[in-house]
């Protein structure tokens, strides 16, 4: 422990800039404790991020108290508060107060240092992200499956019941799982497994004669809403994925907001009627073509469903924008990330194995004709399919195995 810190103040002693991450949250014994973070980059772009303090704050938390913890490790570190460039926090008003808050106080400090030094204060974009829930009002959805979920958990004998019914039904799954209020993006993945499971709790709650209690999932136009919800909570859920862990930079967060919002418009564009699937037809075989040679162009509301929302993502990144002009088409995509672009990957191998012309056929006749000719009629098969084969390939063959070949082969007297 001891070497660690000692290893993080030489790197600080470096740090051109550095950052601060805070967050302020009480324990199971209801201490507050603030947890701050530091990331520094050195001259030649080396950066360091590291756990940096925990301080207990056992009285009141207010903004001054909270000043005076970060201001006592950052003299610790012997940081330069001028050097400051950035506090994220989860937004609550003892960080954030405008005049007596903990970032007032901060930027206050650094002017006493270098007047012309501004802090970027940034609210945590998975905070934000997780008050999306207030405004999409999906009530009239959540409320139904919430009590839906405890009708059936909630008593051991009817869990148990449910259980067995499902695997005696072969379900794909043998459990619901349960909401949690506290983190709720776990409705999401809640959402999820009753979608999947609607048939076999439809028919359990008729062999329990409750159907009447949850008309809902009778209802088509309820079930377009819910299947609505199931889709956004799924891809909120996947953008907080992408928001968490260590190493976050700034740009790689805006690239998937910023994806994420023009996600959010096209969703609204889109009917909500998930029953019905389109098949495709020759009239989708442009689409296919003008995706895969122009992905930064390409219309995503045009383009084939399966890849809109990869097109989005890819759209939005500017890094791989860059690669796109600077590649070929054939290894841009083959640069693509599988686990992130796979649909677009998989179309463009199908776009680039289509044959563009006939050319190589009647170049092949050619050869053909030309070594079949009237007094070389009396070439076999096997032969004939040698040279074409020899003169159409771009394969180098491996010419020390076939000389190793021909030195074990003896002629015959």
């Amino acid at each position: 422990m001891i070497n660690l810190a000692s290893k993080l103040n030489s790197k600080a002693e470096f740090f051109k800039f550095y950052s601060l991450a805070l967050d302020e949250s009480n324990d199971v014994k209801d201490t507050a404790q603030l947890l701050i973070f530091i990331r520094g980059i050195s001259d030649n772009f080396e950066i360091t991020e590291e756990f940096l303090a925990m301080e207990s704050l056992k009285g009141k938390t207010r903004g001054e108290d909270l000043y005076d913890r970060v201001s006592t490790v950052i003299e610790k570190m012997k940081l330069r508060w001028s050097k400051l460039a950035n506090v994220t926090t989860d937004g609550s008003p003892n960080l954030t107060g405008k005049n007596v808050g903990l970032l007032k106080r901060i930027q206050d400090k650094v002017e006493e240092e270098n007047p012309n030094q501004d802090v970027i204060f940034l609210h945590c974009i998975i905070h934000q992200e997780s008050l999306c829930k207030s405004i999409l009002q999906l009530n009239h959805v959540v409320n139904p499956v919430v009590k839906l979920v405890n009708f059936i958990r909630a008593k051991g004998l009817q869990h148990r019941q449910f259980i067995k019914f499902l695997e005696e039904t072969d379900a794909d799954h043998h459990d619901l799982l349960y909401h949690s209020r506290v983190r709720w993006l776990s409705l999401g993945k809640v959402f999820q497994r009753v979608w999947e499971l609607k048939e076999e709790i439809g028919a359990f709650l008729k062999l329990k004669g409750k159907s009447d209690e949850f008309t809902e999932l009778s209802d088509k136009n309820w079930l377009c809403d819910f299947a609505f919800a199931v889709d956004i909570f799924s891809h909120l859920n996947e953008l907080n994925v992408k928001l968490q862990g260590k190493d976050q930079y700034v740009h790689d967060m805006y690239t998937n907001v910023k994806a994420f919002k023009s996600k959010l418009i096209f969703f609204s564009r889109q009917s909500l009627h998930s029953f019905c699937n389109t098949s495709h037809t020759e009239g989708d075989h442009p689409k296919l073509t003008s995706t895969g040679a122009c992905p930064l162009s390409q219309n995503p509301e045009t383009a084939p469903e399966e890849v809109q929302l990869e097109l989005i993502d890819l759209q939005s990144d500017f890094v791989l924008k860059e690669k796109f002009s600077s590649l070929e088409l054939r290894d841009f995509y083959a640069s693509l990330n599988e686990a992130t672009f796979p649909n677009i990957r998989r179309m463009a191998q199908k776009i680039l194995v289509l044959f563009g012309s006939t050319y190589v056929y009647k170049q092949t006749f050619s050869v053909m004709n030309i070594n079949k000719a009237p007094h070389r009629s009396s070439f076999t098969d096997e032969h004939l399919r040698s040279i074409l084969r020899i003169a159409t390939t771009k394969l180098t063959p491996d010419f020390d195995a076939l000389a190793k070949k021909g030195d074990q082969q003896h002629c015959s007297h």
